[in-house]
């Protein structure tokens, strides 16, 4: 193929810049550059897609597929109208915010969407969801049915993860116990390995596999996901379990806190700073983890094993500096304090325990 890749400079756009010339395309990566350089071996064409024209030099060409992940309406507007003719098809990233509800499990592709964004521009995270659905309505308007893919990925981890999401609990499990977790054994988590994702970003170009997709991964309880992190960072036994908490999975030096406790103690969900990452504790949003992929795994999506993903991610994040900031968890001093709070809560309860 020839293909032109609306992005290429960051981690999603980069892994898939670089599946595709593993596969001996010619690609060219069309940024402003200032996210990082695409992968050696690809075109870099300088653009700024907030200029009307600024896709002028794309257009003149011709391209046997578009990747694009942006999250901006007006910039996938303006790509569509001068793409439309140049281009063969196109292929948008999207994102499992754009349903309307988070709640359900098992929800496939046809589940309901939030209203989409009115504006060109998203001018923050809590209109992300409204801009993917403004961005895929310009994509299947200007390329129509048989001539576009719409990609609704998950959380997405692995190596080049700076949000600390997928990296965090194998570091930590890595760094020796007590670790503290959130008592939540069975609240799902869905981790999408990134090469994973772009690895079928590039099969789907390659065989203009038109239609609507969930990329999530599998499904899994947050204590199996705690215990794959443990064996990842080769801090489990196969088979050993924290009996502090029953027909649970945890791994054995975990120390496991009520949610109500973590709240109240200032500890955040999900991501950001003082947080315990993939903890959720509104159900509404469970289901955004349980989604369903069986769709986009007959089309060709291929999962590696979380461990392997996770184990990976650990390497990455040793050699990037295990003292660096990151984007989610708590620092060693933060989590000792806790532990130190919770010992004295549990030393209050009637059989010590």
């Amino acid at each position: 193929m020839k293909l032109l890749i609306l992005g290429g400079t960051a981690w999603l756009g980069h892994q898939t810049a670089a599946a595709a010339l593993a596969k001996g395309h010619d690609v060219t990566c069309a940024a402003r550059g200032s996210s990082g350089e695409p992968p050696a071996g690809t075109t870099f064409l300088q653009v700024d897609r907030d200029a009307d024209d600024g896709l002028a030099a794309a257009a003149q060409e011709h391209w046997d597929a578009v990747i694009d992940v942006s999250r901006q309406p007006g910039q996938v507007r303006r790509s569509v109208r001068d793409l439309r003719t140049a281009a063969d098809f196109y292929v948008f990233v999207s994102t499992g915010n754009v349903y309307a509800s988070q709640r359900e499990f098992g929800q496939d592709e046809d589940a309901p969407l939030l209203a989409p964004l009115a504006a060109d521009v998203m001018d923050s995270m809590e209109s992300y969801g409204p801009a993917k659905v403004a961005c895929e309505q310009a994509v299947a308007a200007g390329f129509g049915d048989g001539s576009h893919a719409i990609v609704r990925a998950g959380l997405i981890g692995g190596p080049g993860d700076t949000s600390g999401r997928s990296g965090y609990w194998p570091l930590r499990f890595a760094q020796g116990g007590p670790v503290l977790v959130p008592d939540v054994p069975h609240q799902p988590t869905q981790l999408i390995d990134v090469r994973d994702l772009a690895q079928w970003l590039v099969l789907v170009a390659e065989q203009r596999t038109a239609g609507v997709f969930n990329a999530v991964g599998k499904t899994l309880p947050f204590s199996e996901h705690l215990a794959e992190a443990a064996a990842a960072a080769g801090a489990m036994e196969p088979g050993a379990r924290n009996s502090r908490v029953a027909d649970t999975a945890l791994p054995l030096i975990s120390a496991p806190a009520p949610p109500q406790w973590l709240s109240e103690q200032g500890v955040n969900e999900w991501s950001g700073p003082r947080s315990l990452p993939l903890w959720l504790e509104d159900p509404d949003w469970h289901g955004m983890n349980a989604r369903s992929n069986a769709r986009a795994h007959s089309a060709g999506l291929r999962l590696r094993p979380l461990r392997q993903t996770l184990k990976d991610t650990l390497a990455w994040e040793e050699a990037a500096g295990v003292g660096r900031p990151r984007g989610a968890g708590l620092t060693l001093a933060e989590e000792h304090d806790l532990l130190a709070r919770l010992a004295d809560t549990d030393s209050l309860l009637p059989d010590g325990t």
